[in-house]
């Protein structure tokens, strides 16, 4: 479960403060999935890189509470921080070129991610039809009820 209670993001600017997230707070419980919406400039970006580890580094995270599966997330170093992202909690950006690299196939792509959490070398996916393993052919995804 991801529980984040009062997420404040402040970055400095020639102008002052600025304070794009405001006391967010908000719990998604295993197998659930959050889509965070919104006009251009209300902070959905800088709140998922807040709650990722991602900020730049003159923006400042603040909670009350950041916790996954009762982990603080506020105190987890970067190599712990690196361990989480995109093996228990992931973000899909918004720029598709910094998401997918048109270079490099799809399947290499999630097979990268795949290795860096769950190990393997480069041709261990191929056994599994480039797909991590686990999953089948045939699986069909369903919109949670």
């Amino acid at each position: 479960m991801l529980n984040v209670d009062c997420l404040n993001v402040e970055i400095p600017t020639a102008a002052g403060l600025l304070h794009p997230v405001r006391d967010v707070s908000f719990t998604v419980d295993r197998g659930e999935f959050l889509c965070i919406v919104g006009e251009s400039g209300c902070g959905k970006s800088l709140t998922s890189l807040a709650l990722m580890g991602l900020l730049p580094a003159r923006a400042k995270r603040q909670a009350q509470t950041l916790t996954l599966d009762d982990e603080n997330l506020l105190g987890a170093d970067k190599k712990r921080m690196s361990r989480i992202r995109g093996n228990r909690m992931a973000m899909i950006f918004q720029d598709p070129m910094t998401s997918l690299n048109p270079v490099y196939t799809i399947g290499s792509q999630l097979m990268e991610v795949y290795r860096r959490h769950k190990g393997g070398t480069r041709g261990g996916g191929k056994s599994t039809g480039g797909r991590p393993a686990g999953q089948g052919r045939n699986s069909h995804a369903r919109a949670p009820p």
